[in-house]
């Protein structure tokens, strides 16, 4: 399967609301706004689309209808993981898992997005040897 864009949609409790969040704090612009909807894109990959629809509007699926986000994980995976712990810290989001790095090959933080989501912003790094070799990874 090709794809010529790769797109989320998040059921907000407000749309623009969410939609300037991540405008403020991670680069997309707002595209179409119609209130019940939102769509964002990236200025530097525009094959990628964050949407947000009213959590109660009858485009929404109705089994899930009206309902908060929960257990939803938005990864970014950037060149300085450091640089923007520190960015996102001075304006104030709230961090809720610290920068850590991963024995795999991660250096990894989240923070608290609009409507339930999580954001995480990692950077690949060298993993440990001993963690490949004792997982079976090892050269």
């Amino acid at each position: 399967m090709k794809f010529s864009l790769v797109g989320m949609a998040v059921a907000a409790r407000k749309p623009a609301v969410s939609a300037a969040w991540f405008a403020e704090h991670f680069g997309f612009t707002v595209g179409v706004d119609l209130g019940w909807y939102v769509s964002t894109q990236h200025a530097e990959h525009p094959n990628l689309s964050l949407d947000f629809v009213q959590r109660d509007h009858a485009s929404w699926p109705e089994a899930t209808r009206g309902k908060n986000v929960a257990q939803t994980l938005l990864a970014f995976l950037v060149t300085d993981v450091d640089a923007e712990y520190t960015r996102l810290c001075d304006a104030d989001l709230e961090v809720v898992m610290p920068v850590v790095t991963e024995p795999w090959g991660q250096r990894r933080f989240q923070v608290a997005g609009p409507d339930g989501l999580l954001v995480e912003v990692l950077q690949m790094v060298a993993p440990d040897p001993q963690w490949l070799a004792d997982n079976g990874l090892g050269g």
